[in-house]
């Protein structure tokens, strides 16, 4: 039977003793050199890492008999998770294939949360909780869909007794960016990293003197070269849709969520400042 993009083995193939092109030959050494993080990249990304095109990219995933560059991804998904040993992953949800579909789900979520975690360095995170701890005011931005992980890190940090807010409208965040102190932090939350809304926060804050925090799923983007401290987030949600790239937010509340973590025992008073907060909010979730 001959083979078609579900059977194809991405990784058979890219590490069988075929001759590459100069070109593609760097396709594949990036990702076997980066088998953690080469699955989530766009077509575009995988060019840009591997020194090529997206031509290049399109061209040897459709030599390797692929009728695209997302059935190659997919499939070299599938092979790295199978060679691992995790639970197999086949295709696309479907809710007629409802018991392989969660099967997917979980895999890929499970392997965002372990990547995201395994990219995080302790220096870094030290430095991150005496950041939060030691500042005057923690300001989290986003834009988009992306707000709502910035919101709901400002209300937990907040009731650590952080002052911390987040704004929805970014010409607010970047005049209170201007207001900004030295020993302030700015968190912005972007996973392209390419946004110019946010890098004018980011200069004006700059500006004043704080620190500034990017979590973003491209290191390599404008703002990463621009921020004082980058958070990688590892976002495995393509595998999962029918769109090139998409934006889990599981990767980016879970950095916020080990943040708060670790501040919760090294801020003094910080368990008195939850119970204050829960004592004020208490009358909301009483029912009559």
């Amino acid at each position: 039977m001959p083979n078609t993009p579900d059977t194809l083995s991405a990784l058979a193939l890219i590490t069988s003793s075929q001759s590459f092109h100069d070109s593609e030959q760097r396709i594949v050494d990036f990702i076997l050199a980066n088998t953690e993080t080469a699955p989530q990249m766009t077509s575009a990304q995988l060019a840009r890492a591997s020194k090529t095109s997206e031509a290049s990219v399109s061209r040897f995933c459709k030599r390797l008999g692929f009728s695209n560059f997302r059935a190659f991804q997919f499939s070299l998904a599938r092979d790295l998770v199978a060679r691992s040993g995790d639970e197999q992953v086949t295709r696309e949800v479907s809710l007629d294939e409802f018991e392989q579909s969660i099967a997917n789900i979980k895999n890929a979520k499970v392997r965002e949360i372990e990547s995201t975690l395994d990219a995080l360095d302790p220096e870094t995170l030290h430095t991150i909780v005496d950041l939060f701890a030691h500042a005057d005011l923690v300001m989290f931005a986003a834009v988009g869909n992306t707000n709502a992980v910035a919101i709901d890190a400002a209300i937990k940090f907040g009731q650590l007794g952080i002052r911390s807010v987040a704004n929805t409208i970014t010409e607010s965040s970047t005049s209170l960016a201007l207001t900004m102190r030295e020993g302030d932090v700015l968190v912005l939350i972007s996973n392209s990293g390419k946004s110019q809304r946010l890098e004018r926060i980011l200069r004006a804050a700059k500006q004043s003197g704080a620190t500034v925090i990017l979590i973003c799923g491209n290191t390599n983007a404008p703002l990463a070269r621009l921020s004082d401290i980058v958070l990688r987030t590892v976002n495995y949600e393509a595998l999962l849709t029918t769109v090139d790239f998409t934006f889990s937010k599981i990767s980016a509340t879970l950095i916020i969520e080990v943040i708060y973590s670790f501040l919760l025992p090294h801020i003094p008073g910080a368990r008195d400042s939850i119970s204050r907060y829960e004592e004020l909010i208490q009358g909301d979730k009483e029912v009559e």
